[in-house]
């Protein structure tokens, strides 16, 4: 039988995402209409916001490692998070966590490694940004990056916690994605990683002027990699 994928959730659209992959494409690899066995927990996204806003990484972990206490119980065998910014607080989750997690910027890099990728641009929140979740992870992989620069920063952050994680999809919001992303192809970028968990909602290969590193489905993949032995 197929592990139990447990999701700890923070954003709903990108939970969803995440959750609609596993179980679509879970087929290709378990036959019609088949998926693991999936389990889902979150608090409020308002109180992840307030620990976050306060800096309170610690906070964030404690909220994390009650979705992940509550999933072990669930009987989840392993844990996954659709949401990069709290990656912050994961080193403070692990240690005391009933349950392996994955990676998502380590499933991020991997494929960007197997892609023959060498200088990704990050797109994502700006706590998710300015932090070391995928530089760690890039660099480690022999990766370079880009970061956005402090306008485009608060930009991207405003469009997502405003407009994408209410389900909130504008033009605008996808033209002032295509500069960022043009100028980080300007700066040697050869794809860009979609570092936030709702961005794949509105940007992909198709209207992206990099190719993309969709980090909601990639973590998706990964677990169900994991969940079948593959």
């Amino acid at each position: 039988m197929p592990h139990h994928i447990g999701i700890v959730a923070c954003s709903a659209e990108g939970a969803a995402l995440c959750y609609r992959t596993i179980c679509v494409e879970g087929a290709r690899l378990l036959g019609a209409h088949a998926h693991p066995e999936i389990s889902m927990h979150t608090h409020s996204l308002a109180e992840y916001v307030k620990c976050i806003d306060r800096g309170d990484w610690r906070g964030v972990g404690e909220l994390m490692l009650s979705s992940a206490n509550k999933l072990a119980k669930a009987g989840a065998d392993f844990l996954i998070c659709p949401d990069n910014t709290i990656h912050q607080a994961l080193v403070y989750v692990e240690p005391r966590s009933p349950l392996p997690w994955l990676h998502i910027a380590e499933v991020v890099a991997e494929q960007a490694g197997e892609g023959g990728f060498r200088r990704l641009g990050l797109t994502g929140t700006r706590w998710l940004v300015e932090s070391e979740v995928y530089p760690d992870k890039l660099t480690a992989r022999g990766l370079e990056f880009v970061r956005p620069d402090s306008a485009e920063r608060e930009e991207i952050n405003r469009i997502i916690m405003d407009e994408l994680v209410y389900g909130v999809f504008k033009p605008e919001a996808v033209a002032y994605f295509q500069r960022v992303i043009s100028r980080m192809r300007g700066e040697g970028c050869d794809a860009v990683v979609l570092g936030c968990t709702e961005i794949p909602l509105i940007m992909n290969d198709s209207n992206s002027p990099l190719p993309t590193l969709d980090s909601t489905r990639l973590l998706a993949r990964a677990a169900l990699c994991r969940a079948v032995g593959n």
